[in-house]
């Protein structure tokens, strides 16, 4: 018998998907935030809720431990399977969400920039008691630097500072200091109890001074529809799908998902990298029905007025707005191996749905997370390094800023030798090549 899948009987059905990023130091609170919000929005069964009282009856904590809900994620990520980032999903009847539980620690960069990386939301926790340590400055420029829209503080445990109003006051402004330097938009501070439930799901009598949403109402609320870019029209080519029937004569389709921008029949198009042009003569989804439009993130099909050569791993989009076709740029990556990156290594680098070899050309900088001081005298990226590398690619890619567009502005670099994944890299400006 379950205690709620957080719907409501009558109440219409949601289909916007929320993803979140948690980080937070150790003993900050994280685990039973996330339990607290699966406990009070009604998201677990009564199983699991008798084995949480047992459990924490046998550990002797005096109360129900809602982190020990996080569990089986943390049994999930000692097996591998979701390489340190445990992931939770719950709903309620405004919207959809994915929690992604990244380690906070330095070592775990790799793994907060894996949970981080498709996130709307990153939610960073911090202790009343401690203020702004190393590990919360380094999830918000991790956020910062993967472009995420929107940034919610947490200050936690604040029964344990008698719900003082001048201590969120202190952490606020100096957590602000920090975020002024980094490239954050949207960011709010919400005062809480994760281990009492004050405003995490209900707002607190205790803390009549603040005035603000709880962290559920706001997480419901947020706007995250206009955090795509639906201006510039982006289409990465995952398959072509031959005819099977004369019904369409001897025109093929192209599945993909949407990338950017808002594509309707008898648009003009081009297909990058060759450059050929055609208009867009059907868009088809899943089911085979005509759409009179699409948009991020929606996968369809496209069918063209004109036979042109269009391949898995080209682009299609605008022909007013293309991107940069280009072999060469330079990008913030992230690195992954324990083996470093060095100038001249090679890799393959898959950009969307295009896999390629690549070069690294140059390494510019690495980047210290915690000071953000530049090291233009490294001379590798190391495992769990972030720096900025000019690359070079074999074949022609087209490419956005990463600010423009995160899916067309990103790639991963892999080791040819294992097939394994060893940088993650956001494309900071595309090199002029000499004609």
């Amino acid at each position: 018998m379950a205690l709620g899948n957080g719907k409501v009987p009558g109440a219409p059905r949601t289909t916007e998907l929320l993803r979140l990023a948690t980080a937070g130091s150790v003993d900050d609170g994280k685990s039973t935030l996330i339990g607290r919000l699966l406990f009070d929005s009604k998201a677990i069964f009564e199983d699991q809720l008798e084995h949480v009282e047992a459990a924490s009856e046998r550990r002797g904590d005096g109360h129900v431990n809602l982190a020990l809900l996080t569990d089986g994620l943390r049994a999930e990520r000692e097996q591998g399977i979701t390489i340190d980032v445990a992931y939770r999903y719950f709903a309620t009847p405004k919207r959809r969400f994915i929690i992604a539980d990244t380690p906070g620690h330095e070592q775990y960069t790799r793994n907060m920039v894996t949970g981080a990386s498709t996130a709307d939301l990153s939610l960073v926790l911090l202790d009343a008691r401690h203020g702004v340590l190393e590990q919360s400055r380094r999830h918000a420029f991790i956020s910062s630097l993967l472009r995420i829209p929107h940034l919610v503080v947490c200050i936690n445990k604040m029964d344990l500072v008698d719900h003082d109003e001048a201590v969120f006051e202190r952490i606020v402004e100096e957590f602000s200091d920090f975020a002024a330097r980094l490239d954050v938009t949207d960011v709010t501070f919400i005062p809480i109890s994760a281990l009492h439930g004050d405003n995490v799901v209900d707002r607190s009598e205790h803390m009549p001074w603040y005035n603000g949403p709880s962290l559920l109402y706001h997480l419901e609320h947020v706007t995250i529809a206009a955090d795509r870019n639906l201006s510039d029209v982006r289409f990465p080519v995952q398959w072509v799908i031959r005819p099977q029937s004369d019904e369409h004569h001897d025109h093929r389709a192209y599945a993909g998902q949407v990338a950017g921008g808002v594509l309707h029949p008898g648009d003009e198009i081009a297909v990058l990298p060759s450059g050929r042009t055609a208009r867009i003569a059907a868009i088809d989804d899943g089911a085979g029905t005509e759409l009179e439009q699409a948009f991020p993130p929606m996968s369809v099909s496209l069918r063209l007025d004109a036979e042109v050569d269009v391949s898995r791993g080209d682009i299609i989009v605008g022909a007013e707005d293309p991107p940069a076709v280009t072999r060469q740029f330079e990008a913030i990556v992230c690195w992954m191996a324990d083996a470093p990156l060095r100038e001249r290594g090679r890799y393959l680098l898959k950009h969307t749905t295009r896999t390629t070899k690549a070069q690294v050309v140059r390494l510019a900088h690495r980047i210290d997370v915690n000071s953000l001081r530049h090291d233009e005298t490294a001379t590798e990226l190391g495992l769990n390094d972030i720096g900025r590398v000019h690359l070079r690619t074999g074949d022609q890619l087209a490419v956005d800023r990463y600010s423009r567009n995160r899916s067309t502005g990103s790639f991963i670099l892999i080791d040819e030798s294992t097939n394994d994944t060893i940088g993650a890299g956001m494309i900071v400006a595309a090199v002029k090549q000499s004609p």
